[in-house]
């Protein structure tokens, strides 16, 4: 079952608005998603609809607008137990911290976006596109490795669940590896990456493929080919691969835009026009964070020494490499400054955890307790969002107390705890109320779907071999469920009732003949 699948309204309108932003229409998208957000009360939708927001805003370049996106969207999700939303989320909000400049939050969002995504257990082509998001946030940050990595994990969900190789053929991955090794005086090496990617275009072309490429994917064949130009290689002459016809591409991304501009200037240079490429430097505004804060300064440089200015073109060059120095001096300080951070929050957390710890969780088996249920229960029905709880009590406990004592019995509420967590159905919660009664909550079902995580319980007791822990006192359970119905201030009498009612349930099912 795939992450739509699971969405409960606007599922049209949410894929609607996928489809224009991987066209780069995202300013549509984003009036299809303002609609979403007003009309729906489903959380999934909302959800899923603040995200797709941040990231059209993302694709749009309006910087001012992401920090409130990415509040916004983090409360939706917070509280849904589903791995690709928070993986999708935390690498869009690595995009988002990346262009305001702050490197610290754009790695650990990174990090929090890869371990999200790789425990997505059924991956669909929404678990593609967050591997996509997580790539180019890698690149931008110019961890050209892992970004390499990310998109071919792309790729292979994306073939798995039907998307065309070429959809995620992201060239401006490695185009963004190319100019930083020109940045870094390795222009060999740039131009052989460059023909790479020249390579990949002309066996897109080749095969008919070419028209299925995204538009922001044929903007960077076009920067790659007129960087390659502006180098001093030889383009060959051809419409469909020509540098000015592919940098047309883009539709309404900022960061195709950029490529644009810049890839205006290449051709000036390519031309032999290189005092038209100066005059365009001096007018065109790029954010540092598309192919790097260096590139304009490359780019000048390589002009002036076509104009024959060399003492210009050599302090202009030696710019370019202070600003591609500084970027990699900023990555190393936040590596250690987040080796340092970690460890603090290392020593912190492990003196939260002796409090914290104590006060929400069961010292004896390691669940929640019954502070931690309740808040647990409130914080989801206050969602809006249909829920069940149920009550698990255990038959023949007194006995097993009175013959073998309470350290025997210890060991039955430990097996219990473990026999009840592992049968639940993803996204349960699992807590023990007091002494041998234990709570489930199933978010989202209804009394069909309690009936069968009822049998489920029962049945996996059952199998337990309890003669070989307790001999002679045989262990079972009795469990019974309700509906939680009531939002607001009669939310407190809501779960007084459905507890009472889940508790009635169970005692009718202990007075039940049991099959032998």
């Amino acid at each position: 079952m795939g992450w739509l699948d699971r969405v409960g309204d606007q599922v049209d309108a949410l894929t609607q608005s996928r489809a224009l932003q991987e066209s780069s229409r995202s300013a549509e998208a984003y009036t299809v998603l303002e609609r979403v957000l007003h009309a729906t009360t489903d959380p999934r939708t909302r959800a899923d609809a603040l995200v797709q927001r941040l990231s059209a805003l993302i694709n749009l370049g309006r910087t001012a607008e992401f920090t409130r996106a990415i509040e916004e969207a983090s409360a939706a999700v917070r509280d849904l137990p589903e791995p690709y939303l928070h993986g999708h989320l935390n690498a869009l909000a690595a995009l988002a911290a990346h262009h305001q400049g702050a490197l610290d939050r754009c790695v650990t969002h990174l990090v929090k976006a890869a371990r999200a995504l790789n425990a997505v257990e059924d991956p669909d082509r929404d678990t593609a596109w967050g591997w996509h998001d997580l790539a180019m946030a890698y690149s931008y940050l110019s961890f050209h490795g892992y970004a390499l990595g990310a998109i071919e994990r792309a790729r292979q969900l994306g073939l798995t669940a039907g998307i065309p190789e070429e959809t995620f053929a992201a060239p401006g991955i490695r185009l963004r590896n190319a100019v930083a090794l020109d940045h870094n005086g390795d222009s060999d090496g740039c131009l052989r990456v460059l023909r790479d990617v020249a390579s990949d275009l002309a066996r897109f072309l080749r095969s008919g493929r070419a028209g299925r490429l995204r538009p922001s994917s044929l903007a960077a064949y076009g920067y790659a080919a007129a960087r390659r130009a502006a180098l001093g290689d030889e383009i060959e002459p051809g419409d469909e691969a020509a540098p000015a016809r592919l940098l047309a591409h883009g539709g309404d991304s900022a960061r195709a835009r950029d490529m644009r501009d810049l890839g205006t200037v290449c051709l000036a240079i390519a031309a032999g026009r290189p005092i038209e490429a100066v005059t365009r430097l001096d007018s065109v505004r790029v954010s540092s964070e598309t192919l790097g804060a260096a590139e304009p300064a490359r780019l000048r440089s390589i002009a002036l020494a076509r104009a024959g200015d060399h003492a210009a073109a050599h302090r202009v060059d030696r710019l370019a490499f202070r600003l591609a120095a500084q970027r990699n001096d900023r990555l190393r300080d936040v590596y250690i400054d987040g080796i340092a951070a970690r460890i603090d929050h290392e020593e912190m957390r492990r003196e939260a955890a002796r409090y914290e710890g104590e006060a929400l969780t069961d010292p004896l088996t390691g669940l929640p307790n019954r502070r931690r249920l309740e808040r647990y229960i409130a914080s989801v029905v206050a969602r809006g969002e249909r829920v069940v709880i149920g009550v698990c009590d255990l038959d023949g406990f007194k006995a097993v107390n009175t013959r073998h004592g309470h350290h025997s019995g210890d060991l039955v509420l430990q097996r219990i705890a473990g026999v009840i967590n592992r049968v639940m159905r993803r996204g349960d919660f699992v807590a023990r109320y007091g002494g041998d009664e234990f709570v489930v909550v199933l978010p989202g079902a209804g009394m069909a779907e309690a009936t069968e995580v009822a049998r489920r319980i029962g049945a996996a007791v059952a199998s337990e071999d309890w003669e070989a822990l307790v001999p002679g006192t045989p262990v079972g359970v009795s469990v019974g469920f309700a509906e939680v119905s009531g939002t607001g201030s009669a939310l407190r009498d809501a779960l007084s009732t459905a507890f009472e009612e889940a508790d009635r349930a169970m005692l009718r099912a202990k007075t039940r003949p049991r099959a032998s």
